[in-house]
C-alpha cells in the first residue's frame, strides 16, 4: 500500500452516505444507505535529494504545496524536491548523483 514519505498518510476507510429526500407531505420513514468506501490520499511521485542520494518517493500534494510555500518564504523545507530546486542547485545535485 502506498503511503506519503513525509506524513505517512495512507488509505482511510469510512462510509459514503446517500441523501434521501422525504416523501411528499409525510414523515421520512426509510434510513439513507451507508456503504463502505475507501478514501485515498492524492499521492504524487517525486524525486527528492536526501543524505546525498536521489530517491523516488510518493508524497501528498499537501506536502508539495508546503515545500513550495517554504521556498517562497525563504525557509528550509522538510524535503528537497529536485523539480522545485533552483536551477544552479539542481545541476549540482544531478552532477553529484551521476558521479556517485
Amino acid at each position: 500500500m502506498k503511503r506519503c514519505y513525509v506524513t505517512g498518510v495512507g488509505r482511510m476507510y469510512g462510509r459514503s452516505h446517500t441523501h434521501h429526500r422525504g416523501v411528499a407531505g409525510g414523515r421520512w420513514k426509510k434510513r439513507a444507505q451507508k456503504t463502505q468506501r475507501i478514501f485515498k490520499p492524492n499521492l504524487q511521485r517525486v524525486l527528492i535529494w536526501e543524505d546525498g542520494v536521489l530517491k523516488n518517493v510518493y508524497v501528498t500534494t499537501k506536502v508539495i504545496k508546503r515545500v513550495k510555500f517554504d521556498l517562497a518564504n525563504g525557509k528550509r523545507p522538510k524535503i528537497e524536491i529536485v523539480k522545485l530546486m533552483p536551477e544552479a542547485r539542481r545541476q549540482k545535485v544531478m552532477a553529484a548523483a551521476a558521479a556517485a
